[in-house]
Parts: C-alpha cells; structure tokens; sequence
C-alpha cells in the first residue's frame, strides 16, 4: 500500500500503468506511506516474487485496474509505528505477509501493513531468506496445518514438489512426521530429495496416479485435471487441499463419489503462521531455497524468469544492499 500525501518523503516502487508481459513494470518515485492504527511502517530489504506476482501483473485479477504495485512478502526494518501499536518499535528486524489480496505493494523501498501481519525475522536468516518465505510457506503451513492437520506417519504427496509452495511444504510435512512423496522433472530430483523427500516422481514419464496409493494428503498446485486424478491416489477419508481454483467445479462431488475430502484454499495473512514458520527457520527445519536475486532495476528480468514456471524455489527482489 503507497500513500499519496504531497509533502510525504518519496521513495522507488516497482509499478505498472497497463496489463501485460513484463515490460509493463517501471520503477518510479511515490509518496512514501504512512502507518495508520495497528500498522508499522517496514523499511523494505527483500521481497519474493510468487506466481500471484506475475498472473496480477498480466490481468486483472483482484486488484482493479493499474496502477499498482504488487508484492506480498516483506523482510525489513521497522521504520515507524502506527497509533496502538505495542509489539514492535523502530529498528525491529520484521518479515511477514501483507494481507492479500488488497494489502499488495511490497516492491517497494516502504510499505505498511498490519502489525500483526509481522513476526522478528530470524536472526539465522539474511532478509533476502526470510523475504523469499512468507506467501509460500503460509500457503504450505495453511493447507498442511490448518487445513489437513498432518501428523506423524503420514502420508503425503506434494506436486511441483521444487517450486515455490512446493519445496517448502516437502519441509513442513517432514518437520511434522510426515512421510513425503514429491512430483517433479528428473533434473530435479536431487533437489527434491535434499529437501527430505521420501519418494519422488518424474511427472513426464510416470503416471503419479498409477504409482501412489494410500496417501492420506495431497498438496495440489498445479489445478485442473491434476486435481482430479489426485483424488485417486488418497485412502478413503484423505485430503486434497489445492491452493489452484482452475477447473474446481468437478472436484468436490468427485471426492464425494470416491469417499475422500477436497478443499480449496487462499493463503491468509497469519500471525501465528508466521510464528511458527519462524521457529521452523531458526531450527534449520525450514529454508527457501533463492534460486535468484534482483535490484527493482532488474524487475522486467525477474518478472519473465519467473514466468518459466522452472524456476527451483524462489526469486527475490532486493530493495537495499
């Protein structure tokens, strides 16, 4: 979120004046915000960049029309507090998600946001780690946690098991216990397995749906026909959680049929959340894996890799050194 006060300090923010490719991003000047009640201003260090990022980036989606500035994720240094605010002060080291989807503008040198939307960044993490972590590992913690209630001795496939979400909910799940099947193309199998992985399966050449039997959850992020056939593969009372609405309408009356459960979910701004992803990061249970790193000058460039979708893990966008 950007203010728009005239006699406020500017600051640089990664915008956009149109819909499209990633050409349409430029760095400009805008008033630097101000925190209102329950919100601290963060003086940004890092933001990831999610796929939200870029489908925002190309159409319109929740955000109305442009201009805006996208970013969810933030690791930073409080710069000021809001009225009411008594769990930070400036010069807190914070990392957090803004509430999506209207809370968006984290590219940017500052940006405010809930109070409780921040937890202390881990002193084990650089701001470029923590900034990669929080819309993915809230989306991996929500479906795995809050959502499946995954325990010890479980079973649980993860698809994309590399990418974003993915990679960190390979971790999440074997920090709970879990036993962890991962999909994922075969030049990155060794990452997979590095994260913990039990089993892992090359999608291209193997049909998941014909190799897996018996799991107790399955985290979909793919959507569509993915969502469907996973249904297959879960023992009767399983869960599907996809965190993917494509093609959804079919899914919860085939779960029916099959007896198993199917949920679909988007990632909330959660404090709690964000408390345990921090205490999984300071134990070492929980890394994300930054596959790249870019200055707001080199937005267009980070845009269009991730794009890809081959991206192993995250990309990240650095606001100061």
């Amino acid at each position: 979120m950007t203010g728009n006060t005239a006699s406020a300090p500017a600051m640089k923010v990664v915008t956009q004046h149109t819909f499209g490719g990633p050409d349409v991003l430029e760095v400009a000047e805008a008033a630097r915000p101000e925190p209102g009640i329950g919100q601290i201003l963060v003086a940004v260090h890092a933001a990831g960049i999610n796929p939200t990022d870029w489908k925002h980036r190309k159409q319109r989606i929740f955000l109305g029309e442009p201009p805006f500035t996208l970013g969810w994720d933030v690791s930073g240094t409080v710069e000021a507090v809001g009225f009411g605010v008594s769990l930070f002060q400036p010069g807190d080291e914070v990392f957090g998600m803004l509430p999506y989807p209207h809370g968006a503008g984290s590219h940017a040198e500052y940006v405010t946001g809930p109070a409780r939307a921040f937890v202390p960044k881990p002193a084990a993490l650089s701001h470029v780690e923590a900034g990669a972590l929080p819309l993915a590992a809230l989306t991996a913690w929500q479906a795995l946690v809050d959502n499946a209630h995954v325990e010890p001795g479980q079973r649980v496939l993860v698809h994309a098991a590399a990418g974003g979400v993915g990679h960190l909910a390979v971790q999440i799940a074997k920090a709970r216990g879990a036993y962890v099947i991962g999909t994922a193309s075969a030049a990155k199998h060794d990452f997979v397995r590095g994260l913990g992985t039990d089993e892992v399966i090359d999608y291209r050449t193997v049909d998941f749906a014909e190799a897996v039997r018996d799991v107790d959850v399955v985290l979909d992020a793919l959507g569509g026909e993915n969502c469907l056939r996973s249904l297959r593969v879960l023992r009767p009372g399983g869960i599907l959680v996809s965190i993917l609405p494509e093609n959804w309408d079919d899914v919860p009356g085939r779960a029916r049929e099959l007896g198993v459960r199917a949920t679909f979910m988007v990632v909330e701004h959660d404090q709690a959340g964000m408390a345990a992803i921090a205490e999984l990061a300071e134990s070492g249970q929980l890394r994300a894996h930054v596959s790249g790193t870019y200055t707001f000058a080199e937005a267009v460039k980070a845009h269009a890799e991730a794009e890809t979708g081959r991206v192993t893990g995250k990309l990240v966008l650095t606001a100061r050194p």
